[in-house]
């Protein structure tokens, strides 16, 4: 996404809050990248070791794994969102996190996580942004 489109979904956002006017830079120290995403898991070394195993993070020796923006192919920013608590975007989880990967070759990706025994609850292959499992 470029700056100016960036600057544009902001401001325009800012204004539907009736926080900003459409035509507002954003403030001095604003957010400008994700550098993380973090969550509790009952047993983390596993979780961790089966994201290495079915979905080919690469989990480094720390525990963790870094994901550049600059891979091939690739989205060159995280979007990131805030839903109310009612949306059904999410469905059929009910979960209140989605986390979207982006991934390699999606056909190789949904084999790995099907001969694992994961069922693929919801495929998109038409939506604008990219191809959704």
């Amino acid at each position: 996404m470029k700056r100016s489109t960036t600057l544009r979904l902001c401001a325009a956002l800012l204004s539907l809050a009736g926080t900003a006017s459409a035509a507002s830079a954003p403030p001095a120290g604003h957010i400008t990248s994700v550098g993380g995403i973090f969550f509790k898991a009952r047993h983390p070394k596993a979780l961790a070791a089966w994201y290495c195993a079915v979905l080919g993070l690469p989990v480094e020796s720390w525990g963790g794994a870094a994901l550049r923006y600059d891979a091939s192919g690739h989205p060159p920013a995280l979007a990131w969102a805030a839903f109310p608590a009612s949306t059904k975007y999410f469905a059929p989880s009910i979960s209140e996190l989605m986390i979207d990967y982006a991934v390699g070759d999606m056909d190789a990706m949904l084999a790995r996580l099907r001969s694992r025994g994961v069922r693929i609850l919801k495929r998109d292959d038409r939506d604008p942004n990219g191809r959704f499992a």
